[in-house]
């Protein structure tokens, strides 16, 4: 069925010796043609077992999220990719639900398709008081100005790759949140599928919810107002 579809998967990756390997496992192999790793400053082993497992390894020093995206798309534009999907290292998605994703934009030729956990399964404490918070506070806010409903900004998502250019995208830590916003303001066809999500072994990037949540309502209100005068070329 995807056969003649070229898919690649970035995965950002910040000190993930732990999970890493557990991701890359899980990635079906007779779908993904090419795994990216960016390694984003890693201490520990996450470059080394990303070469191991066969992966494609960049680094970036820039910290941040989408910083290592933009390096992983830099790099695909030569490979003639047809979709790309977004992926974390630290092993709460679950790698093998990627054709979830895939699925219905070769099927149904949509442009973006979101794994949703809040319209799949969550694992008990899985989504912390700010990633909460901050689902919230973006979906709410992106349905009032922009009139499209969204239940999450998850980070795993896929895209056609050539739309993914169009996009132009540029901030760092408000990058799911810029892509979904560009993507309405552009009008994608744009599918939301459940997905199951779980606590990983990986440590929060977040620490504290009072500092959580103020950081991650400061990321999105960033994004959301930065995109607000948008204009698709």
């Amino acid at each position: 069925m995807l056969s003649d579809k070229r898919i690649a998967v970035i995965i950002p990756a910040l000190n993930e010796e732990k999970t890493l390997p557990l991701v890359l496992n899980d990635i079906p192999g007779d779908l993904v043609d090419e795994v990216v790793v960016i390694d984003n400053g890693s201490i520990d082993k996450t470059p080394s077992i990303a070469k191991e497992r066969g992966a494609t390894l960049l680094f970036e020093s820039r910290m941040g999220y989408g910083y290592p995206c933009l390096r992983g798309i830099q790099y695909l534009k030569s490979k003639k990719t047809d979709i790309v999907v977004f992926l974390d290292g630290n092993y709460s998605d679950y790698p093998g639900e990627i054709i979830k994703l895939v699925g219905p934009m070769v099927k149904d030729d949509y442009d973006m398709v979101l794994g949703s956990r809040i319209l799949g399964k969550v694992e008990e404490g899985a989504l912390r008081i700010p990633v909460r918070f901050g689902n919230l506070l973006a979906t709410t806010l992106i349905r009032l100005i922009y009139g499209f409903k969204y239940t999450d900004v998850g980070p795993f998502r896929a895209i056609k790759f050539d739309k993914l250019l169009e996009l132009d995208m540029n901030d760092n830590l408000g990058w799911t949140v810029e892509m979904q916003v560009k993507a309405v303001k552009r009008r994608y066809r744009i599918k939301e599928v459940p997905v199951t999500y779980r606590k990983g072994t990986g440590k929060s990037k977040i620490t504290g919810n009072i500092k959580g949540i103020a950081v991650v309502g400061y990321r999105i209100l960033r994004a959301i107002f930065k995109n607000l005068f948008y204009s698709p070329k």
